[in-house]
């Protein structure tokens, strides 16, 4: 069984989708899968069950902060729906944003959105009909497309996922990858993050603070997460901060807004 823990804050539907979620076997297969090919074959950074929590709960924090400054979820916009379903819209899209992985990770954001369709379905059924449902299926497989640094997602749901995808770079991350041999600019600059913060900002809804023991982390901010929120769509809503520790002391290396 796949265990989450997402802070449900009511969500009734959320709640039924997390526990579908959580008994789905072809699900939690595919994020096995997921992580054999990017980590045991391509020794690269964890991609499975791990990862995909992280990004879920991640997802869910700027989400409903970015709706506490007045942020409106496109969902709610465009379809008039309410927040409790951009919730479910976010979460199941950093459930199965990577699952392509089982395949190959090459246009994995392609197959990731052919062949969840129908796992969508499933874990929504008796939540949603008709319309309703259609319009979450798609919205949910949208974030899912439009999660790769080339692809600008068209919705608020899709660009904090995206974001909330590329926040996953603490050391824990890609520790098995450098234990079994690969080590290489993305497994050292990932070794070199020690924290990553989300917060409310002061200048901007989202404040992250990125908190690094070497300055090789530079590289997760620089050439990783800086191009995402670049194509995100709601990189305005956000203060990136890199903080470097030396000697017991944390000086600021870096501060990014978009």
């Amino acid at each position: 069984m796949l265990k989450f823990n997402l802070p449900l804050e009511g969500n009734k539907k959320l709640a039924q989708v997390m526990e579908n979620v959580q008994k789905d076997e072809e699900l939690k297969t595919l994020l096995e899968m997921s992580n054999v090919t990017a980590v045991n074959r391509m020794g690269i950074n964890d991609h499975g069950s791990v990862h995909v929590k992280i990004v879920a709960n991640s997802s869910l924090l700027i989400l409903r902060t970015l709706i506490k400054a007045g942020i409106v979820p496109s969902i709610v916009k465009d379809y008039k729906l309410q927040n409790e379903d951009a919730e479910v819209v976010i979460i199941l899209a950093a459930i199965l944003h990577d699952s392509g992985h089982a395949i190959h990770r090459y246009r994995h954001e392609v197959m990731s959105t052919v062949f969840t369709s129908p796992i969508i379905e499933r874990l929504i059924d008796g939540l949603y009909k008709g319309k309703e449902k259609t319009i979450v299926k798609f919205e949910i497989l949208h974030a899912i497309y439009s999660h790769e640094p080339s692809v600008v997602p068209l919705t608020i749901e899709g660009g904090v996922m995206k974001i909330a995808d590329s926040l996953d770079m603490e050391k824990g991350r890609a520790r098995v990858p450098y234990r079994i041999g690969s080590v290489n600019i993305h497994s050292l600059s990932a070794m070199a993050i020690e924290k990553v913060e989300i917060l409310e900002g002061e200048e901007r809804p989202i404040k992250v603070i990125i908190h690094m023991s070497d300055s090789a982390g530079i590289f997760q901010v620089d050439d990783l997460l800086r191009e995402k929120m670049r194509t995100s769509g709601v990189g305005q809503f956000f203060t990136i901060e890199a903080w470097l520790t030396r000697n017991g002391e944390e000086k600021l290396l870096k501060k990014i807004q978009i």
